[in-house]
């Protein structure tokens, strides 16, 4: 059994695939080809706004993002402890400060009134993860932020595909930022990233800096990086957009599916109680695309063994909070932030992805509750 099974995708897409990779062989534009624009154009229809930019990774996406915003030493830019490291790493990269401030025990997202509390006299942006396919609390987000007149970057590597109140994940805040790492719910067949705005200036600006700084050829009014999209990575995914929409209802078809099963074995929702088995909540509203399915457990890695030993594969998104990092600890209080500390220690994912047959989610889920 496999955490991941892009193998069966690939046998789904691999005629196309071939066909677009041949292309891109064909006419030799390795870099910043045709299928770049033509992806862009796609991906910035679905999710609902004017501009997509195609980068390298969903890392220069955060990066590229901070940068068209002047984010610089001194500025603070809050963000969560309970994510990848990239979230904040991109924000200290760049000589600012990652105020990270607790998440929602239900959602595992940031908390509105956390942020707030958090802004002082150099905070410049927030920056809030939806983590584990969704959305963050984005109208709550986005009204703390207006009042302060501060921008919000939607750090979505996880909830591409996802709806928030009848609009789509990338397309609610200031800029949007995803990934196409190969395990995401959208994944190219190595790194890869965008950013979505409305704001034409903003496009503008992320544009530069994703191709070191420059408006036209050896100009370079802004200083940038190398971050562009390959051609080839932008090929794949336009083959994996055309099956992006079926995959993403098969998904939730998924998630359900264990829910059902686990709280039917006597797990409840993490809604509803705060130990013992727990099952993932979607809010009224919301749908997520399960970039994970996550569970909590009282005793997390004594699940975890039980499970391997039947070659079940789990992972654990995230084991250590930012705050408790070394070269994070130093941006939030050892004891401010309970909810990820508790989280960290209890959460673990199922194997998850859109073809996971019905007979595998029921052995599964028959075996988390024996364990």
């Amino acid at each position: 059994m496999q955490f991941i099974d892009l193998q069966a995708q690939q046998a789904r897409i691999a005629a196309d695939v071939e066909v677009r990779i041949k292309a891109v062989l064909a006419h030799g534009r390795y870099i910043l080809g045709p299928e770049v624009a033509e992806l862009e154009e796609r991906l910035a229809d679905y999710v609902g706004v004017r501009h997509c930019i195609g980068v390298a990774s969903g890392t220069d996406a955060l990066l590229v993002a901070l940068m068209a915003l002047d984010i610089g030493p001194g500025d603070e830019v809050i963000t969560t402890p309970f994510t990848f490291v990239a979230t904040a790493e991109m924000i200290a990269l760049l000589g600012a400060v990652p105020k990270l401030v607790d998440i929602d025990p239900v959602t595992y997202n940031i908390e509105p009134q956390g942020i707030e509390a958090a802004i002082g006299p150099k905070t410049r942006a927030i920056m809030p993860v939806s983590l584990y396919g969704q959305c963050a609390d984005m109208d709550a987000i986005n009204a703390v932020a207006d009042r302060h007149g501060l921008p919000v970057i939607e750090d979505a590597a996880q909830s591409f595909g996802a709806r928030y109140k009848g609009r789509r994940s990338c397309g609610l805040s200031t800029i949007g930022c995803t990934s196409f790492f190969p395990s995401k719910p959208l994944g190219a067949y190595g790194d890869g990233g965008a950013c979505f705005t409305e704001d034409d200036r903003l496009a503008a600006r992320m544009r530069q800096a994703m191709n070191h700084g420059q408006d036209q050829r050896y100009s370079h009014p802004r200083l940038g990086i190398n971050g562009r999209l390959d051609t080839l990575q932008a090929a794949v995914l336009l083959a994996k957009l055309a099956i992006f929409p079926d995959e993403v209802e098969r998904r939730a078809v998924v998630g359900n599916r264990y829910t059902e099963l686990l709280q039917a074995r006597g797990a409840r929702s993490v809604k509803d109680a705060s130990d013992g088995l727990l099952t993932p909540h979607v809010a009224p509203g919301y749908t997520s695309v399960f970039a994970q399915y996550t569970l909590q457990a009282d005793d997390r890695d004594a699940v975890v063994a039980k499970l391997k030993a039947q070659d079940i594969p789990t992972a654990v998104h995230y084991p250590i909070p930012l705050n408790r990092q070394g070269a994070y600890a130093q941006y939030c209080c050892p004891d401010c932030t309970p909810h990820a500390d508790r989280a960290a220690a209890r959460v673990f994912s199922l194997p998850m992805h859109p073809y996971l047959s019905a007979e595998d989610a029921e052995r599964i889920a028959e075996a988390v509750a024996a364990a």
